[in-house]
């Protein structure tokens, strides 16, 4: 099947396409961690630097800080890290049928866990609501491996800290020039809009940040599998 002009211009700049993908869940993630911490118990799904800091704090005694939830999303995106790892583990970098199968994989249990948010009716009573802190922090983790699979220089879809230092310290200010500031400014952007717009669809019903997390990633999927894998013209006929 012949490529369209717009598959072609895409597959033309892979590294371009790559980048905004990742830029793309970068933006899906604030989203998760908004609805992780605000609606599930001060929670971060995706950025597990903020667990570890919340964990420390709850284990010196710190008040309404959780312990269960931490440690088990801690665990969880280990879990959903190590399957990356281990799936992409012998697999060239860059976008692969692999990645494809991962990010679907991705996209399919977000949507799931929000059909279920929709049909509990809100968020779900302890100690269900672990059980969907677990499932979004191990897709979380999954998504991680993955795009640091494909290899994006400063995007991680999950956290900004290194992106934020290398955004300052690389700065006129900071005696350097010439720095890739688009794509630090843009995930730096992107997280926190994400976290936005997470926290104001909480305000309608919980169910549809992780519905919007859902729709980008199974985007992502979509387009990177298309357009984002290499692509080779077939051989002539003789």
């Amino acid at each position: 099947m012949a490529s369209t002009p717009v598959l072609h211009r895409l597959r033309s700049k892979p590294d371009h396409l790559h980048l905004g993908l990742m830029l793309a869940l970068t933006f899906s993630t604030g989203v998760a961690d908004a609805v992780g911490y605000l609606g599930l118990d001060k929670v971060f799904t995706g950025n597990m630097t903020g667990n570890v800091v919340i964990l420390g704090m709850a284990i010196a005694g710190a008040d309404d800080l959780p312990v269960v939830g931490p440690l088990i999303a801690l665990f969880t995106f280990m879990v959903g890290a190590a399957i990356g790892g281990r799936v992409l583990r012998h697999v060239k970098f860059g976008w692969t049928t692999e990645a494809t199968a991962l990010f679907g994989a991705v996209g399919v249990i977000m949507a799931a866990l929000a059909i279920i948010l929709f049909v509990v009716g809100g968020k779900p009573p302890a100690p269900f609501d672990l059980f969907v802190t677990g499932f979004l922090a191990a897709v979380m983790g999954l998504q991680a491996a993955v795009a640091r699979h494909i290899a994006v220089k400063d995007v991680t879809t999950v956290v900004v800290t290194s992106t934020i230092t290398g955004f300052a310290a690389d700065s006129r200010f900071g005696g350097a020039k010439n720095q890739p500031w688009f794509r630090r400014l843009a995930a730096i952007v992107l997280i926190l809009a994400g976290a936005g717009v997470g926290a104001l669809l909480l305000m309608v019903h919980i169910g549809w940040g992780i519905a919007l997390t859902a729709a980008i990633t199974l985007t992502v999927t979509a387009i990177g599998h298309a357009a984002g894998r290499p692509h080779h013209a077939p051989a002539p006929v003789a």
